[in-house]
């Protein structure tokens, strides 16, 4: 996903700000694709958390010191591809209404061109996928272009409505090793992200 359009502001986002995307990054990344050796690299080498999200974040760091990029691959496979299908299936359409290509992704679609995103060239997956709907997430967050009722309810309509389900199923999928624990910190992270919005404004 990118963006047609440059920041409406110079405002730069604060620190706690850089923290929550880039905890939206890292799930985009590894919602993806299977970590590589280099992110497995950066994950084991994170320093013991602080905060609302430390536990997540030193599990995410320990099953990485434990996985093995070839392993990944099947793990992968095994959880969001399989044969036919995988174990789980990480679209906001299915999540929402037991079927793709709904509601939800039309309504995502109108929203993410409103706001001038536009799909990647060689980009085949739809953008209610959770890897696609974390870095715009991320995005929206670095590029400090909505405003906190704004950002608010893009989280609850496209994110908080159905991911804090498909975190919680990661983090018990039969498949998932490595991925538990990336199940487990995304789940946190929505619970953090959940009390974050429903602060006052």
């Amino acid at each position: 996903m990118t963006r047609g359009s440059e920041p409406a502001d110079n405002v730069a986002p604060d620190e706690d700000q850089l923290a929550r995307a880039g905890a939206y990054s890292l799930l985009g990344a590894l919602l993806a694709v299977p970590p590589n050796g280099d992110l497995l690299h950066s994950l084991r080498e994170l320093p013991p958390g602080d905060g609302l999200l430390a536990p997540a974040w030193d599990s995410l760091a320990k099953a990485a010191g434990e996985a093995r990029p070839e392993s990944l691959e099947d793990e992968y496979h095994a959880l969001f591809i399989g044969l036919g299908r995988g174990e789980l299936v990480p679209y906001a359409s299915w999540y929402l209404t037991g079927f793709l290509m709904e509601k939800p992704l039309a309504q995502l679609r109108a929203e993410l061109r409103d706001l001038g995103f536009t799909r990647q060239e060689g980009v085949v997956e739809p953008e209610d996928h959770a890897a696609a709907v974390c870095e715009v997430m991320a995005m929206t967050i670095m590029e400090n272009r909505l405003s906190f009722p704004e950002q608010s309810e893009f989280f609850a309509n496209h994110l908080g409505s159905w991911l804090p389900r498909f975190f919680q199923d990661l983090e018990q999928a039969e498949s998932a090793v490595f991925y538990a624990a990336v199940g487990g910190f995304g789940a946190r992270l929505m619970a953090v992200e959940q009390q974050y919005f429903a602060m006052p404004v």
